[in-house]
């Protein structure tokens, strides 16, 4: 049972027993939503894949055995979660946002604050400067009030500026945080009262991370990914050249989303960044007829925002020859990122064969992928 390969995944309930095996597996060493996928795809279940941890990572060179997270460890989070009202939902779920369900690299599980009672599959997400000017808040406010009047959800991040004006502004018409760090960890600390009056109106904490997890840098570009995957398109207000704005931009347009930006005086660093997008193609908005015509015209039936290239782990190939195989690629990969299409010509080996080696690599932490279906070999720590 292959549970990533259909278009829309199918709406259903995972029992408390499923769940928590979900839990464990995408909490365990080495195993994120892509590599979660790949496994399910290759042992059908989240049982098998559980199991067969150990022999990969060891097949794949692992330095030490993989850790394998507990099912104490996840009977715990869970009942935590429950205790401050949360709840794990899974992909496929009726609850889970249908927008990300698509997503390249979408959440198995989501920690989830609140109970939406709005159309999250009319998401807009707005992001911008944290030391936004006057204008820019006073602006954003605008917007997202006017796009939750027309029935649009507003998805941003929860930081300073302009994300918690736009919560703010649509707090009664619909509005979702994502968190870099846990649900129950709010960042920074003076939206604490903005995060719970999301929930007390029927809005959403959302995150992929544990419970407890305080976000480090490398966190922010996770949670910016589901910003972009909830939304039909990204607004950005003001931001930089270098800000996580950007890389939200960037991720929408990976997603196929649209890209909006406000655009500013060539003087000002805040007005940067939505300049640069505005010249590279993104649509540039005046007001919230603008936006409204933009998203009008979006189709969700459009086969590439949905499609997603699977590895194919099916098929005749002698696993005797595993140890060959791993040494062929590995001797192919470098620390430079290179298509796998690349390495199975340089090893003359068959595609399922060369998929195989690469997921033993990734769960003995050994390689990493980047998009465009690009693998290097991980620096070592």
């Amino acid at each position: 049972m292959q549970l990533f390969d259909e278009p829309t995944p199918p709406k259903t309930f995972l029992n408390e027993r499923q769940k928590l095996a979900w839990l464990r597996l995408i909490r365990s060493e080495n195993v994120g939503p892509a590599t979660f996928k790949r496994l399910i795809n290759r042992y059908g279940t989240v049982d098998a894949a559980l199991n067969a941890l150990p022999e990969l990572a060891a097949r794949g060179g692992a330095a030490k055995p993989i850790k394998i997270y507990p099912v104490d460890d996840a009977v715990k989070e869970l009942e935590q979660l429950s205790k401050i009202g949360g709840k794990l939902v899974a992909l496929g779920e009726p609850d889970y946002p249908p927008l990300l369900a698509h997503a390249t690299g979408a959440p198995p599980l989501l920690s989830v604050l609140g109970q939406a009672q709005f159309d999250t599959q009319k998401s807009l997400a707005i992001v911008g400067a944290r030391n936004a000017s006057a204008a820019g808040m006073a602006l954003t406010r605008q917007l997202a009030a006017e796009l939750g009047q027309n029935g649009y959800t507003i998805v941003s991040g929860l930081a300073r500026g302009i994300d918690a004006a736009a919560h703010a502004a649509s707090v009664k018409t619909g509005t979702v945080a994502v968190f870099a760090g846990g649900v129950d960890h709010i960042y920074p600390e003076q939206n604490r009262e903005l995060a719970q009056s999301i929930v007390d109106n029927s809005g959403l904490l959302v995150s992929e991370m544990p419970l407890g997890t305080k976000p480090i840098a490398r966190d922010f570009p996770r949670r910016n990914r589901i910003v972009a995957g909830m939304s039909l398109g990204v607004l950005v207000v003001e931001a930089a050249i270098r800000s996580g704005s950007l890389i939200t931009a960037r991720l929408a347009n990976e997603q196929n989303r649209d890209v909006m930006a406000i655009p500013g005086f060539p003087l000002d660093p805040r007005a940067a960044g939505g300049n640069k997008l505005i010249r590279d193609g993104a649509t540039l908005v005046r007001n919230v007829e603008d936006i409204l015509e933009q998203l009008n015209t979006f189709d969700l039936s459009q086969p590439e925002l949905f499609s997603e290239q699977d590895e194919e782990y099916e098929g005749e190939w002698d696993n005797n020859d595993a140890s060959s195989a791993t040494d062929d690629v590995v001797m192919a990969l470098s620390h430079t990122p290179i298509a796998i299409d690349e390495i199975i010509r340089a090893t003359n080996l068959p595609a399922q064969a060369v998929q195989m080696v690469l997921l033993d690599l990734e769960i003995a932490g050994r390689i990493e992928r980047s998009s465009g279906q690009l693998v290097n070999l991980k620096m070592q720590e």
